[in-house]
């Protein structure tokens, strides 16, 4: 790459030139290292199960030691891809995004499709396995207020990053930077309200993953999802700091729009569990 194309690029090189082996094209590793990732937490997730019970198959700390390096390795992808996926893109004023939103969509759409079997799978131990119910689950205090605040909060931040996106397209960038900002809160603030859901039901309430049918899809749905918004959080905190630094404006914001495609997503997921297992399982004990 020549000095003149350097300085044209502002220093943000081609994907295709320096992350890729010659003659594969256009394209980045860094996907791969972010599925690879991936995969590590349900690895993770499958050997802590494995590790766990009167005749465990492994130990238990392999379990959280593969979803610890999981996650180190899924955030080192997830920084690559978005830098050349976003942060460069942005500097090239001839993207108009399309292809980034259409590949959001087709995303969304494996999405659906791997949230759709969990609740497959549910559905089904809900005609077949439906016994040894826990007591929270009987008693009703499955559904409690933690939950409802949850939604609430989950719901109002998906208001928030709309009307940021709608404060940027009118170029109000100081709305645009609060309602972002707050946004990031509120989804760094459900977070937490499910950690301290888990730490409940698991220290106080003796409900785990391994707690029947229920428990395993419980568990697996409510932290599928919580990783999604993880990752949501990241993403915001991402474009949060690029609006910072006085990117954006309102010909040009692909990444808040991918980002808020995604966001919405998790937000409706989020609604569908809540009447599937929460208030769902109670109705129907």
């Amino acid at each position: 790459m020549s000095h003149a194309d350097e300085s044209d690029d502002h220093g943000h090189h081609l994907p295709a030139v320096e992350d890729w082996p010659r003659g594969f094209g256009e394209a980045s590793w860094w996907p791969f290292i972010t599925a690879i990732g991936a995969a590590g937490f349900y690895i993770g997730a499958s050997l802590y199960v494995l590790g766990t019970g009167d005749s465990p198959l492994v130990p238990m700390a392999y379990g959280p030691a593969v979803f610890i390096a999981s996650t180190f390795v899924f955030l080192a992808g997830l920084y690559g891809w978005t830098y050349h996926a976003f942060v460069k893109a942005y500097w090239e004023s001839e993207s108009t995004g399309v292809g980034l939103r259409m590949g959001m969509l087709a995303f969304l759409g494996s999405e659906i499709a791997t949230f759709g079997a969990g609740f497959v799978y549910y559905f089904f131990i809900r005609s077949d396995a439906w016994a040894n119910l826990p007591e929270l689950v009987e008693n009703g205090s499955i559904f409690g207020s933690l939950v409802i605040a949850n939604t609430v909060l989950l719901i109002i931040s998906s208001v928030t990053l709309h009307y940021a996106h709608v404060a940027l397209r009118e170029n109000d960038r100081r709305r645009f930077i609060g309602l972002l900002g707050l946004t990031l809160l509120l989804g760094i603030v459900f977070l937490g309200g499910q950690v301290y859901e888990y730490y409940e039901f698991i220290v106080h309430e003796g409900f785990t993953l391994t707690e029947g049918a229920y428990g395993s899809a419980f568990y697996g749905l409510t932290g599928l999802h919580g990783l999604h918004v993880s990752l949501g959080a990241v993403l915001l905190g991402i474009i949060f700091v690029r609006s910072l630094f006085g990117q954006y404006t309102a010909e040009k914001h692909t990444s808040v729009t991918t980002v808020s495609m995604y966001w919405h997503f998790v937000d409706v997921v989020w609604v569908f569990l809540v009447v599937v297992l929460y208030v769902g399982a109670i109705i129907t004990v």
